[in-house]
C-alpha cells in the first residue's frame, strides 16, 4: 500500500501551507497528491502550481467535475499537465452532484452513469490522438449539419496512457469504475463495508475481462494523531457532518445514502435534518464516533499503523490522507507519523 495526500480545495487561506504540505509530501516519497474543485478554485491550476514545486510524487485530480468541461476540454488539460509534469499526472473524474451540476454549470443532472460512460469514451479516443468522432446520447462530435470536422490533439502526453480514476459511492456507479476505469477514488470508505463495495468494482472489471489485478483502491480519509481517539475525531466531526448532512438535497445525498447503507440510518437521518435546519453544531454532534473512528485514521502511531493493516487487507492500494490539525506543524507532523505507521505496519507498497 502507497500514501497520498489530499490537499482540498484551494483559495481558503491556506494555499501557501497546503503548497508546504504537498513538498513535505514529496520529500517524504509520497506517492501522489490530489487536488479537488467545487465552485470555488479549479484543480487544473493548482496542479500545476503542486507540479512545478514537486519532482517525484504523482498529481491528480480528484476530481474534474464532468460537467465542468467538455470531454475534449478534460482530454486537453489532462495531456497538458501530463507534459508539464513529465508524466506524473492522473486523471481523477466525477459527476459532481445535482444542486452544483444544474447550480453552477446549468448543465442537467440526468443520466449520470450514461453520461460517465460516454464521457470517458471520448477522453479516452482524444488522449490516444486518434480522430474524434462519436455518437452518443448526450455528446455528438463532430455537430451533424455543420462546418465542425473531426480533430485530433495535437498535444503528445508524456505516457501512452494517462491513469484514469472514478469518484464514486453507488453500487452502480462502482461497478462503472470497475469496467472502465484504472482505480476508485473513494470517500467514507470503512474495511468493514469494503467488501460490498469492492464487489460491485470487481463485477465492472469481469464485464471487460479484468480482475482487480493493478486496480488502484484510492479512498481520502481524514488524519489526526493523539492520545485520545474520541478527541481526534471531534477534530473531524464537522467534515462528516458537512457530506452526510449538506452535501446535496435532502432526496439525492450520495453520502448520507451510504452511510445508511453502512448501518448508520437514525444517524445518517438526524445528521441531515439539523444540518439542512442549520444546525450545524447539532449535526456535527450527531454523527456517531463508530462511524468517524470507521473512515478515519485517529490516535497514536501505533493505532494508525493497526489501521493500516487493516486497510491493506481489505485492499486498499494508495491510501491518500488529509490531515488535520491546529497548526501547519501539527499537519506536517501528522504526515511524518503517517509515514512512519506505514513501515510499522509492515505494508508499504
Amino acid at each position: 500500500m502507497k500514501l497520498g495526500l489530499n490537499l482540498g480545495y484551494w483559495g481558503g487561506g491556506n494555499d501557501a501551507d497546503n503548497l508546504a504540505l504537498a513538498v513535505e509530501a514529496d520529500d517524504l516519497g509520497y506517492d501522489v497528491a490530489w487536488v479537488a474543485e467545487a465552485y470555488g478554485s479549479d484543480a487544473a491550476t493548482v496542479l500545476a502550481w503542486v507540479g512545478a514545486k514537486t519532482s517525484r510524487m504523482d498529481i491528480g485530480s480528484a476530481i474534474f467535475q464532468i460537467p465542468g468541461r467538455t470531454p475534449a476540454n478534460c482530454a486537453m488539460t489532462a495531456a497538458t499537465l501530463d507534459t508539464l509534469s513529465d508524466g506524473r499526472f492522473r486523471l481523477g473524474l466525477g459527476v459532481s452532484g445535482p444542486q452544483v451540476s444544474e447550480g453552477w454549470h446549468g448543465v442537467r443532472f440526468d443520466k449520470p452513469l450514461a453520461r460517465t460512460r460516454e464521457y470517458s469514451d471520448i477522453v479516452k479516443l482524444a488522449l490516444s490522438r486518434q480522430k474524434v468522432r462519436y455518437e452518443g446520447q448526450h455528446y455528438v462530435l463532430p455537430l451533424p449539419d455543420g462546418p465542425g470536422k473531426a480533430l485530433q490533439l495535437t498535444v503528445h502526453p508524456v505516457r501512452e496512457h494517462i491513469p484514469m480514476y472514478l469518484a464514486a459511492v453507488g453500487p452502480k456507479n462502482l461497478e462503472l469504475a470497475g469496467e472502465l476505469f484504472d482505480g476508485w477514488l473513494a470517500i467514507f470508505y470503512s474495511p468493514d463495508y469494503a467488501k460490498e463495495s469492492l464487489a460491485s468494482i470487481a463485477a465492472g472489471r469481469a464485464k471487460v475481462g479484468k480482475t482487480m489485478e493493478g486496480y488502484d483502491v484510492v479512498p481520502t480519509m481524514p488524519l489526526v494523531v493523539g492520545d485520545d481517539p474520541r478527541a481526534c475525531a471531534d477534530v473531524v466531526r464537522w467534515y462528516a457532518a458537512l457530506y452526510v448532512g449538506g452535501m446535496g438535497s435532502r432526496d439525492k445525498n450520495f453520502y448520507n445514502q451510504l452511510a445508511v447503507r453502512m448501518g448508520f440510518e437514525a444517524a445518517a437521518a438526524e445528521i441531515q435534518d439539523k444540518y439542512l435546519a442549520r444546525d450545524y453544531d447539532g449535526a456535527a454532534q450527531a454523527v456517531p464516533y463508530e462511524f468517524i473512528d470507521a473512515t478515519a485514521l485517529l490516535g497514536t502511531k501505533d493505532r494508525i499503523a493497526e489501521k493500516m493493516q487493516t486497510l491493506a487487507a481489505s485492499g486498499v492500494t494508495t491510501l491518500t490522507v488529509s490531515p488535520f490539525g491546529a497548526s501547519q506543524a501539527e499537519k506536517i507532523s501528522s504526515l511524518r507519523t503517517a509515514v512512519e505507521a506505514l513501515e510499522q505496519a509492515g505494508v508499504a507498497g
